[in-house]
């Protein structure tokens, strides 16, 4: 990540934000509202703990020589697995020194130049989801995630979604207990199975269930008919002592890879990190952290520039794995 980028990013988020040499946690744990984990900070730590574990076994006899970065997810190629986690919160969260819209902006427009896509977010003030559907309308494509309120207010979302030109839509379920919407009066909560299924079934566009921890829920992500779920534990803001995506990918990919498509999310910082993640059983992660320090001290171009160097950086993994497309990434390349 740049000097100057790091540098711009650190004064504009001065008190929220230390925008640390290793983005862990240890140095903003409990700062929720914030950019902090909740609690103790260790689902946070976790997150990239448990992706450390995995290493990867290095193979240079093959022909893999020029690997294809790029995927397809919901019928649209994208330049590598990778897009923007849906954040919000510029103010509480992140100082307001930049503002939610022209945040959100830099997230969906760079994301969109470096041939991907931005997940956009949801909040208690209502300039957060809507400067997000503005973003996706102006540059032409992203991702709103919606918090699990009132299955009226969702589907009220939704449909403002279809309008905006948003390629799939969804919940983040991994909400439910969110701090700070419940400082803000607005009521979220858990999900049942039926109420899921009529938010599938409200829209057209494939819905993405974000938040899912365990194998059994990812099988019920299946049965309500989900065209994606996201394994997250919310970067650790709302559970403390869980454990890290990383942990728990492989078993819920077991029993549900190649029947829903499989994002995850945490602790993802490196080219590295995506290749493992993919061995695990994704199929696109997400990332979150770091695309905000990016926007805040580079704008869209610093979004931009990081999706190059992730890009890069699992490009040479891939040679170095012999893997020659993504399809090619799985559990051979690594051990624990």
């Amino acid at each position: 990540m740049p000097t100057e980028i790091r540098k711009k990013a650190r004064e504009l988020m001065t008190g929220y934000c230390k925008v640390c040499p290793v983005c862990d946690g240890r140095a903003c744990k409990g700062q929720v509202p914030g950019m902090g984990g909740v609690g103790s900070g260790s689902s946070f730590w976790a997150n990239l703990e448990s992706l450390g574990k995995v290493k990867l076994n290095m193979r240079t006899i093959h022909d893999k020589k020029d690997p294809d970065t790029s995927t397809t997810i919901f019928g649209r190629k994208i330049s590598l697995p990778v897009m923007v986690g849906p954040m919000t919160g510029t103010t509480y969260n992140m100082g307001g020194k930049v503002g939610e819209k022209e945040f959100v902006s830099y997230l969906v427009e760079g994301s969109l130049k470096a041939g991907s896509l931005a997940m956009t977010g949801d909040g208690a003030d209502p300039t957060m989801y809507n400067s997000g559907l503005e973003a996706i309308r102006e540059f032409g494509g992203g991702i709103p995630i919606i918090k699990p309120r009132s299955q009226q207010e969702i589907i009220s979302r939704i449909k403002e979604g279809e309008k905006a030109g948003a390629v799939a839509i969804g919940v983040d379920i991994d909400g439910a207990g969110l701090v700070t919407m419940a400082l803000k009066g607005q009521p979220v909560g858990p999900k049942t199975v039926g109420e899921l299924k009529e938010l599938v079934q409200s829209t057209h566009l494939p819905f993405i269930l974000k938040g899912i921890m365990t194998a059994d829920e990812a099988e019920l992500a299946v049965e309500i008919g989900a065209a994606a779920i996201v394994v997250s534990n919310h970067g650790g803001r709302v559970l403390d002592s869980c454990p890290g995506a990383a942990e728990v990918l492989p078993e819920i990919a077991k029993k549900v890879k190649g029947k829903i498509t499989i994002f995850a999310d945490g602790g993802i910082r490196t080219g590295t990190d995506v290749l493992k993640m993919l061995a695990l059983g994704a199929d696109c992660v997400l990332i979150g952290r770091p695309f905000v320090i990016q926007a805040f001290g580079g704008g869209a171009q610093g979004v931009e520039e990081y999706y190059k160097t992730i890009q890069s950086q699992l490009y040479g993994g891939m040679i170095l794995t012999g893997c020659g497309t993504i399809g090619e990434i799985d559990e051979r390349i690594i051990r624990y």
